[in-house]
């Protein structure tokens, strides 16, 4: 596929009037694909100021910057008319450091983070340890919702390293500034059979709205909802009642007062609830989730068709 002349001129405009420009789906306060979450994720840890561009809205764009830099995915970050990389670069340059260093930040914080791990948890990992073999360590992730994972790998010398119990812990940039404080426990009770995890850093849960809940109060005019989905996702199944969309960014709804009541809605739940934290975050204090999204609406209301 070539590259037409006024598209190559956008791109090309774009990454001399901006120094960080990240191509990405969706906006950086509602991401529509777990990369372009990722990817704004690591620059807002890092703390730079950046130009996005939402491919979903620009056809030319989206096909045109996959030719431009010879890179087949989105997102795509620039530095300096750079192509730097995807998500997984990004993050991997945001571990190291060299992204800081990249943008003039100062070094991050690698202090290593205090966790406890239970004598009884312990146990449990040992012997999935000793299962595994030498050269394992357990890694501790823990996403920008502070949901953590898990799990056995290969011991990286690179990264970020605690120790509780005896057991080595190794964990990235972020999720070490995440962990700091975490308790890992094993319990045999009325919440299951199996470990446990407590993080103090993690904020409250986005209150979340059963779609009868929704409907109810939408009939009411006492909430306002806002689908963050793309057009296209839209067309798909639509709500027939009155709703916002983030077609033209968040600037209009995030203009509303902060206590105007916000549903936000996306397939199933997921997005919708990354959005609402966000906006939650930036000081709106009436915010919710629409749980199960327009899959679970449908279930409610026959003139729409779940996807």
């Amino acid at each position: 596929m070539s590259l037409d002349s006024a598209t190559r001129e956008r791109i090309e405009a774009l990454l001399t009037n901006n120094n960080v420009v990240l191509f990405m789906k969706g906006e950086p306060n509602a991401p529509q694909c777990g990369f372009s979450s990722k990817a704004v994720s690591a620059l807002r840890a890092v703390g730079t100021d950046f130009q996005h561009v939402d491919v979903l809205s620009d056809p030319q764009i989206r096909e045109g910057i996959k030719v431009y830099g010879d890179w087949p995915t989105i997102p795509q970050l620039y530095i300096g008319g750079e192509l730097v990389g995807g998500s997984d670069i990004i993050e991997q340059m945001v571990n190291s450091g060299e992204l800081y260093t990249v943008l003039g930040k100062p070094a991050p914080d690698r202090t290593p983070p205090n966790i406890t791990i239970t004598p009884a948890a312990a146990a449990i990992i040992k012997e999935s340890l000793d299962s595994a073999g030498a050269g394992y360590s357990l890694q501790i992730e823990i996403d920008p919702r502070y949901q953590a994972r898990l799990q056995l790998a290969p011991v990286d010398p690179s990264s970020i390293a605690s120790e509780s119990e005896g057991l080595r812990t190794q964990f990235d940039l972020a999720s070490a500034q995440r962990a700091k404080g975490l308790v890992i426990d094993f319990v045999d009770d009325e919440r299951g059979r199996g470990l446990v995890i407590e993080n103090p850093n993690a904020p409250k849960p986005v209150k979340q709205l059963s779609v009868a809940e929704a409907k109810d109060l939408l009939e009411k005019g006492e909430i306002t909802v806002v689908d963050v989905r793309p057009a296209d996702e839209r067309d798909m199944a639509r709500l027939s009642q009155p709703f916002l969309t983030i077609d033209d960014g968040m600037d209009a709804i995030e203009a509303m007062p902060k206590d105007t009541a916000f549903a936000f809605l996306c397939r199933t739940g997921g997005r919708s609830n990354d959005a609402a934290a966000m906006m939650r975050d930036k000081g709106f204090t009436n915010v919710a989730n629409i749980a199960g999204g327009i899959n679970a609406w449908a279930e409610l209301d026959s003139s729409i068709t779940p996807y």
